[in-house]
């Protein structure tokens, strides 16, 4: 499942007002990179801007490893920027429907959920 949310920003603001987001809820910024750049110097250019951002929060990627490991291939969460139809889109692939695919786990359930909670509010604030 998706969620997703429209914004008036540009890419740019909406990136550097996600990023503080981030921190404003107790999340880092692992990595982010730049879909457009990157294909277009490979020699694939792409019209939309889209900005990749990986965030985790250590406290909650810390509890769901020692639970279970084979969950690091489902981490970090993964929040895009991007421009679709001349709108700019902050989205994301929720957490809940991702475990979903990898872990029956009830507790782990309860977790990604508290995770997702916080990961839309991370969005909506940056909207």
């Amino acid at each position: 499942m998706l969620y997703v949310k429209e914004t008036a920003k540009n890419v740019a603001r909406a990136v550097a007002d996600l990023e503080r987001s981030v921190a404003a809820h107790g999340f880092g910024l692992l990595h982010s990179y730049d879909f457009q750049q990157t294909l277009t110097a490979k020699g694939f250019p792409m019209d939309n801007e889209c900005r990749v951002l990986e965030i985790c929060n250590p406290a909650q990627a810390s509890a769901i490893l020692q639970k279970d490991m084979a969950l690091n291939m489902a981490l970090p969460c993964r929040v895009s920027v991007y421009q679709d139809a001349g709108k700019t889109k902050i989205g994301m692939i929720t957490p809940t429907s991702i475990l979903a695919l990898v872990s029956r786990s009830e507790d782990l359930r309860a977790q990604a959920a508290e995770v997702e909670r916080i990961v839309r509010n991370i969005i909506d604030d940056a909207v």
